[in-house]
Parts: structure tokens; C-alpha cells; sequence
């Protein structure tokens, strides 16, 4: 019988509740209709009212119960448990729907500066701020939540004093363990401000060539060139030099070296060189250059300097080059490739010198050897 005396009070008590949940949840779909169709036609708004969607459709109802329950008299059974896990769950929610509103401003900063543009420097050094500040606030957001969670209890707001030896080697384990964890995300707050590295950005990381893929909180993604992904964290980006190609500018100039005999003529090389680059869609138009860099004993470097747009056309245009000036001197001058010169006196025979392809250096075949005299 008194089981039901207690009861009773809840009847009329969740009744109250359930009509004001549902008057919340109206709320929130008529506002949120409102909202959305507002900022339709503005991306950075829009992005956040979407995203902002499901936390508040469940942030309002938990709202206006947690007002019903404290309007509840203090003497009622379970009314104290059912505050405090209300406004538990009203916590993680919140939480949830700072998360979601960050995620979404980024989101539609990122769509107002695509990379998918010709000139996309600014859009890069807007987009890694943005992910980097996202990542770095996502993380705060969570953490003030859950430490706000926790101290709704008691018992995570005090602790006993048998437990302050364990609790302190505790703290030193979980001090030492995060140290890598806060360390990258310092260096990732460096990383945004002064930006060694962006988004869509080239670089040669430990001998591989990609492009930044993705910056998170603690890690950065290179794409390599075959479709493999290379995870460095932050903090190796403040600690150990690298080349970035795109620092500046997308503009890359591309070199290509050929070694050649003394005796080729370098005007028809020159004249090749200016007539087939301007075929090439990967040449910007800058600069085409023919240079004699390098001698040896045996032959000349040549270097040719081309230019391009991005590092991945440079490329391009670097294997290009190469192959049409390959075939232009093995077309037009076999005899002035590469050769090294071989004296030497073989079975009494007068002194033999002839020039031999590179490839012959390590000896003349047995079958072309001639015979030696006989007495």
C-alpha cells in the first residue's frame, strides 16, 4: 500500500513530463525547419544548423524535463536520483552539441575555400588552420564535459586518504603517458598558427613524396605517390627538417641531366629542346633552359630546366623531356653519346685505341679479340 502511495505522485508528475517533452521536441523541429531554410542560401551557417540537429533534438526535451524535475517537491521517492542522471545526460549532450557545432563550422569554412581551385594557397593555409583549431577544440569541448560528468559525482571529488599513495602513482603514470599526447597537440596549435605544413601540400618526408591528406589532432597523413599512407605525428614536423614543394607556391621548376661526349654538338640539342617543349600541356610557359654544368674525363653534364604549374606536372614534364631528347641524340647523333677511350697493346701488336659505347668498359668481347700471331 505505501508502495502505491509513493507511486501516485509520479502519475500526474510524468504526465507533466511527457506533454513537456513533446511541446520541446516541437519546438525544436519547427525551429529547426526555420533555421535551416534561413541559412540555406549562407554555407557556414547552414553547416552548423545541420550538424546541430540531432544533439539539440535531444538537448531540449532533457532540458525542459530537468525544469519539471526540479519543480518536483524535494520529499518525493527517486526524485533526487532522477535530477541527477537527467542532468547527466543533459551534460553529455551538451557536449555532444558543442562538438557537433565546431565539426560543422569547420565543415563550412572548409566548403567557402575548396583546394580543388588552380591557385589554392589560400584555401590550403585556411583549411589547416580550420581542421587543426577544430581538432584542438572538439578535444577541449570533450574533456570539460566529461570532467563536468564526473563531478556530478561524489566520490570523483573526493578521495580517500587511503588512496592518495595509489592516486599518486596513478597521476605520474597518466602524466607521463599523455606527455606524447599533449606534445602533439601543442605542436599541432603550432603547425596552424605558423603553417610549415598545409593541406594538399608536397613534401619529402624521410625519402617518400606525397601530398598532406589529412591533419588531425595528433597525427598528420601523407598520401605517397603509389596510394600508400604515411601516419607521422605533430611533433615530428617541429623536430626534424623536411621539404615542402609547395611552401609558397605550387610552381615547381623541374631539372633533368643528361651526360654526353665531348664531341656533341650542343646547338641541335638546344634547338630540339625549344621545339618539343612547347607541345607539352605540362609547361607553363617560364622558363626552358639547355646548360653545360658538369665535366668529367670522359664526358659533359648537361642540365635542362623546365617549368610547370605543380609538382605532379613537373614530374610529368621532367619524364618528357627526357625521353624526347633520348630519342632526338640516339636519332641524330648515335656517335656522340656517352664513350670512353681504351688504349692498350694487346699480343705485340702496335698500339690500338679506339672508342668504345660506356657500356664496353669492362672489356672488349672475347669473340671480336684478334688472333695472336704465330712464330
Amino acid at each position: 500500500m505505501s508502495a502505491i502511495q509513493n507511486l501516485h505522485p509520479w502519475v500526474a508528475l510524468l504526465g507533466v513530463a511527457l506533454l513537456t517533452a513533446v511541446l520541446a521536441f516541437g519546438l525544436h523541429v519547427i525551429a529547426s525547419s526555420l533555421a535551416r531554410r534561413a541559412t540555406r542560401r549562407n554555407a557556414l551557417p547552414h553547416a552548423i544548423v545541420q550538424a546541430s540537429r540531432k544533439p539539440l533534438a535531444w538537448g531540449l526535451p532533457l532540458l525542459a524535463l530537468q525544469f519539471v524535475w526540479h519543480g518536483a517537491p524535494d520529499n518525493l521517492a527517486y526524485i533526487d536520483g532522477v535530477r541527477h542522471y537527467n542532468g547527466l545526460i543533459l551534460l553529455a549532450v551538451i557536449t555532444w552539441l558543442l562538438i557537433a557545432a565546431i565539426d560543422g563550422l569547420a565543415k563550412g569554412v572548409m566548403a567557402r575555400h575548396p583546394v580543388n581551385t588552380q591557385d589554392n594557397l589560400a584555401a590550403r593555409r585556411i583549411q589547416t588552420q580550420t581542421l587543426v583549431l577544430a581538432r584542438v577544440g572538439m578535444f577541449g569541448a570533450g574533456l570539460v564535459g566529461v570532467s563536468l560528468m564526473l563531478m556530478t559525482f561524489p566520490g570523483a571529488r573526493q578521495v580517500g586518504t587511503s588512496l592518495l599513495a595509489s592516486a599518486g602513482v596513478i597521476g605520474l603514470v597518466a602524466g607521463i603517458a599523455a606527455k606524447s599526447v599533449f606534445s602533439n597537440i601543442i605542436a599541432g596549435l603550432q603547425i596552424a598558427l605558423a603553417q610549415p605544413i598545409r593541406i594538399d601540400d608536397v613534401l619529402i618526408v624521410q625519402g617518400e613524396w606525397g601530398r598532406v591528406e589529412e591533419i588531425t589532432s595528433t597525427y598528420v597523413v601523407l598520401r605517397i605517390w603509389d596510394d600508400r599512407r604515411l601516419i607521422i605525428p605533430l611533433q615530428w614536423f617541429i623536430e626534424n627538417p623536411f621539404q615542402n614543394w609547395t611552401r609558397n607556391s605550387a610552381d615547381l621548376l623541374g631539372t633533368v641531366f643528361f651526360y654526353v661526349d665531348f664531341t656533341m654538338p650542343l646547338a641541335p640539342l638546344r634547338a630540339e629542346l625549344e621545339r618539343i617543349v612547347p607541345t607539352f600541356p605540362e609547361w607553363d610557359g617560364r622558363l626552358i633552359l639547355m646548360q653545360v654544368t658538369d665535366t668529367s674525363e670522359n664526358t659533359m653534364q648537361l642540365r635542362v630546366l623546365v617549368t610547370a604549374q605543380s609538382s605532379s606536372l613537373a614530374f610529368d614534364l621532367r619524364c618528357k623531356v627526357r625521353e624526347g631528347m633520348i630519342d632526338f641524340m640516339q636519332r641524330e647523333f648515335p656517335h656522340h653519346l656517352s664513350r670512353q677511350r681504351v688504349e692498350g697493346q694487346i699480343s705485340g701488336l702496335p698500339t690500338v685505341r679506339a672508342d668504345l659505347p660506356s657500356d664496353a668498359v669492362r672489356g672488349v668481347p672475347a669473340s671480336e679479340t684478334p688472333p695472336a700471331p704465330r712464330g
